[in-house]
């Protein structure tokens, strides 16, 4: 099973570093590498990234600022020339700490232990159902029920085979409360069932009666639904 990662580091020596490193690595595929983190954010959102390499000094925003801003973020190994971040790092739930310049053993132990820690999540059982807050309720939701989730200014709609689910939310924070494998992001303001798609043409997405527009910029997402990814 492939691990995907990306790499943000603003020194393009270090990110060379990087990916010569995971061309080694059979069962990572490092998707990116961003000297920005700011231009790492759209990629976080659209894509299931498992792991993070993050340096943690950089001129606009810190790693550990910028780790701490994401609501739901991927596992994350920090970067960095500076060993006094790591108690801090750790307190960020960091799975790793590799102090430049690391060596390619180095780096695979860090690589083994996001992978190890990974299977084992996967292994767990999810459940087929949620919990979503609306109003002063707990409304149990079953997932196989669920058609799309639809933005409505600064709540969220979920839209199920019989009923509707409003609840406060943002869009970020629905993505977050539904199973990756299963729910997909295909336009910034429509989030899909994969298993309910009967049809998917240029511009939509068809959910039996239902027809939701697809985003200029998640036709890669869109593709990975029916398999269609290159």
């Amino acid at each position: 099973m492939k691990m995907t990662a990306i790499a943000i580091d603003d020194e393009p020596v270090a990110l060379s570093v990087i990916q010569a490193h995971a061309e080694k690595v059979p069962f990572m595929e490092l998707k990116g590498v961003y000297t920005n983190a700011f231009d790492a954010v759209d990629v976080l959102r659209r894509e299931k990234i498992d792991l993070l390499f993050l340096d943690i000094k950089m001129p606009d925003i810190s790693g550990l600022e910028f780790l701490a801003s994401l609501q739901e973020p991927p596992m994350t190994i920090f970067t960095t020339a500076y060993s006094e971040h790591a108690v801090q790092s750790f307190e960020l739930d960091a799975i790793d700490y590799l102090l430049k310049p690391f060596s390619l053993a180095r780096f695979l132990k860090s690589c083994n232990k996001a992978h190890n820690l990974l299977l084992l999540r996967q292994e767990r059982p999810q459940p087929d159902y949620i919990f979503i807050k609306s109003g002063y309720d707990q409304c149990k939701v079953a997932l196989a029920d669920v058609l799309y989730l639809e933005s409505a200014g600064n709540y969220v709609n979920f839209v199920l085979t019989d009923r509707k689910v409003i609840s406060r939310l943002s869009m970020q924070e629905a993505m977050d409360l539904m199973p990756a494998q299963q729910f997909t992001r295909v336009h910034r303001s429509y989030i899909v069932n994969n298993l309910r798609v009967d049809r998917i043409d240029r511009n939509n997405v068809y959910l039996g009666k239902s027809v939701v527009p697809i985003g200029a910029a998640y036709g890669e997402a869109v593709a990975r639904i029916s398999g269609e990814e290159k």
